[in-house]
Order: structure tokens, then C-alpha cells, then sequence
């Protein structure tokens, strides 16, 4: 099977309009824009008042933080958020002062006016906390309108999400890591599994010699005959050694090949995507969304994985999902997050027309049990419940956010 017809989405079938990329190369007129910042979800509809986010704050409480958007009136929308230690300067400087004070209901064209007004700064480290405060803004709209995220983002289309198992690690030996999967297998239900192959950004190096192919061989062996093998390079090859192993991978049955050349490396990538037919999984440390439509449409991927923290949140990941739709290809969102954090994941790929037919989840075989929020998701039979509750859908218990220290307040 050639890599170009690969899980090919028609994009009438996946239900979004055409882009027109001729549009904004030829026109001279004042607001001349890329296609992708055309409307998506018009959010006005769902309000006819302001949703206006008064306050901003960043809470710890232990080793968790917590981004809360509070209103006017006094309801609240809170998001757990990830690695925030390292962007801190970013989120208390610049995403929490531009975001307070403004309307939910715009969030579409005020995550274009926080790039205009700190595009110098674009990458992870100004996406990633825009994202944080767009998730609790979204929490706090949901709230206010009582109404899932998934239908502000278009309507609710799954209340089941599929998932593949990730979280592997290079640490292990290859029998190990073959085992414990196998365990997780059984345990979840889960058809699909990623295993990290080569080394790390290692130039071609393995972990250790021969672990990658002693590794897939015994899965193939070990794993249900059904069982879907992706496998995830993290950036550890160039493009000659990616199309070396493509007889290997194809022979195990590789389902996509993930980010087997360093993701700066864009002309590497595309050189192995063009001599392989393995599908070409890539983007999750991307956050341009120019980059994105020169991918797509190059065909430097066969399937899309922004990370929704990384590439600044729902708004932004939804519009590489259009892209994506309009060249017929799947998103799947890059995702290292379970517990009350996966519910982003979860309610973006309930919604959105074009993802592809499992999101990714880490799952070992053992869940965090941790009592201070609801709902806890669990794979049963391979796919997790959405959550219906309003905004991102999760319940934190708020004596447990009592003990919260409040690491930054902003407000309008």
C-alpha cells in the first residue's frame, strides 16, 4: 500500500470547507490573512453575554498546578497544567496579562493578537502557557453555558475515544518492554501500541545494539495477532538510516513510523517520507502553524500530531485539523498526559471531524488512582469515555484546591 493513499480522509467527508491557499499569496489588501484564521466555532453563538475571564491565577498545590480563569460574577474554570516550572516567565509575564480581562467568547481572534503581540517569542515556550490559560477560559465558558467543550468545538461526534497505549521507554530491555505491554494489553483492551525505537536524538544510535529489531520481532511474537505495532523514533535518525530500515519496519507491519528524523530537520523527514511507504507520523514539537501547511501539502507527513499544550491549544490544533482535512489526511494529537489532564485530548477528539482512528494515551497497566478529582478515565475494551460534565469536563475536589498557594495572580 503506497504512503499517499494511507488513511486518506475526503475532505467532504470530513465535513470541513476547502482552503484556498492561492488566496492570501495573491492578495495586496489590507487584512490579507492565511486561510486557517478563518472562523471555526463562532463562540458568540453560545453567549449573548461577554464571558470575561476578571482573573487570572496560577495555584500549586503539591506537585500539581492549576491555571483558574474567574469571572465577574464569580464562576471558574480551572485546567490542570503540565511543565509549567519551565515556562513560568511566559505564563505570569505574557499570556496571563494579555488574557485577563478579555471575553471567552473571542478567543479565536485573541490568540492572533497574542502571536501579533509577541511573535519574535513563538515556539513551545509561548504556546505552551497561551494553551494553559485556553483551557481554563474554555473550562470557565463551558461552565457559564453549561456545556461540554466538545460541543463548543463544533458539536460532540464520539463519546468514545479509542486509544493506542504509549509510553514506552528506552530504559528497559526489549524483552521487558515487550512484556509489559503485553500486560497493558490485556488489561485495557487496547489494539494499537507505540514502542520507542532507536535512541533518543542519538544520530543513528540504538539504546543499546539491536534492541529495536529484537524489540519488534518479539512483538510481533508476544502480541495478539491483531495488534497494531506504531513505532517512535524521537528524533534518533537521519533520513539515510529511516529508509534503511523500511524493509525491517515493513515486515513487522509498522502501522506509522513517528518522528524518525529530529524535528527541526524538515527536509530530512520529507526525504524519508518520500522513499517510504510507511506512513510518516510528525509534528508534535512543532508550534508554527506555517510550518503545518507546508508539511501537509508538501506531504512531508502522512499523519498529523500537534501536541495541543505545545502548538497553544484547542484553537490552533483545531485549525492543523483543517489543513489536515482539506489534504485528506488524519490528526492524531501527540498526547503524554492521563488523569484529570487527559481530558483535553479526550474532548478535542470527540469533536473534530478528521482524527485518526486512535489518540494516543500513556498506559503501562497501571492507573493514577488520585482522589481529589473526577472523572478518573479508563480504558475498557480499548476506547475511553468522554465526559459530559461542562467546559473540559472534570470535577476538582475543592477542599483539595484550598490547599492550593496561589503562585500568581493577574487581573484585569
Amino acid at each position: 500500500m503506497k504512503r499517499r493513499t494511507f488513511l486518506q480522509l475526503p475532505t467532504a467527508a470530513a465535513g470541513l470547507p476547502p482552503l484556498f491557499y492561492d488566496r492570501y499569496s495573491t492578495s495586496a489588501e489590507p487584512g490579507a490573512a492565511p486561510p486557517w484564521e478563518a472562523p471555526l466555532f463562532h463562540l458568540e453563538r453560545f453567549s449573548k453575554s461577554p464571558i470575561v475571564a476578571e482573573k487570572l491565577e496560577l495555584l500549586q498545590a503539591g506537585r500539581h498546578f492549576f491555571l483558574r480563569a474567574v469571572s465577574r460574577d464569580g464562576a471558574e474554570g480551572i485546567a490542570l497544567v503540565k511543565q509549567i516550572e519551565d515556562y513560568l516567565p511566559m505564563l505570569t509575564r505574557l499570556a496571563m496579562p494579555f488574557f485577563a480581562g478579555k471575553d471567552a467568547r473571542a478567543l479565536e481572534r485573541l490568540v492572533d493578537e497574542f502571536y501579533v503581540r509577541h511573535y519574535k517569542l513563538a515556539g513551545q515556550a509561548l504556546w505552551a502557557p497561551a494553551a494553559y490559560v485556553e483551557q481554563a477560559m474554555f473550562d470557565l465558558f463551558g461552565k457559564t453555558v453549561n456545556r461540554p467543550l466538545g460541543e463548543l468545538l463544533g458539536g460532540v461526534r464520539r463519546k468514545e475515544i479509542p486509544v493506542y497505549l504509549s509510553g514506552s521507554v528506552r530504559e528497559t530491555s526489549a524483552e521487558q518492554e515487550v512484556e509489559i505491554y503485553a500486560q497493558a494489553l490485556a488489561a485495557s483492551g487496547a489494539r494499537a501500541v507505540k514502542f520507542k525505537i532507536g535512541g533518543r536524538m542519538a544520530r543513528n544510535a540504538d539504546h543499546y545494539p539491536g534492541r529495536t529489531e529484537t524489540m519488534l520481532r518479539l512483538a510481533r511474537k508476544r502480541l495478539p495477532a491483531d495488534t497494531l505495532i506504531y513505532a517512535d523514533v524521537n528524533g534518533g535518525w537521519n533520513a539515510a538510516k529511516a529508509i534503511s530500515m523500511g524493509p525491517f519496519l515493513r515486515e513487522i507491519g509498522v502501522g506509522f513510523l513517528e518522528e524518525p528524523c529530529p524535528w527541526e530537520e524538515v527536509s530530512e523527514t520529507k526525504r524519508a517520507a518520500d522513499a517510504l511507504d510507511i506512513p510518516i507520523a510528525f509534528g508534535e514539537c512543532d508550534s508554527s502553524l506555517w510550518k503545518f501547511d507546508w508539511m501537509i501539502r508538501t506531504r512531508a507527513l502522512d499523519i498529523v500530531q500537534p501536541d495541543l499544550n505545545y502548538n497553544g491549544g484547542f484553537i490552533r490544533t483545531a485549525r492543523v485539523a483543517r489543513m489536515a482535512a482539506a489534504a485528506g489526511i488524519p490528526i492524531t494529537p501527540h498526547n503524554t498526559q492521563t488523569g484529570a489532564a487527559a481530558c483535553n485530548i479526550l474532548q478535542f477528539a470527540s469533536a473534530i471531524p478528521n482524527i485518526g482512528p486512535y489518540m494516543e494515551f500513556p498506559f503501562r497497566g497501571k492507573y493514577s488512582d488520585e482522589s481529589w478529582h473526577s472523572p478518573h478515565f479508563r480504558i475498557r475494551a480499548g476506547k475511553i469515555t468522554v465526559s459530559e460534565g461542562p467546559g473540559l469536563g472534570i470535577r476538582i475536589d475543592p477542599d483539595f484546591l484550598k490547599k492550593a498557594v496561589i503562585i500568581a495572580s493577574v487581573s484585569a
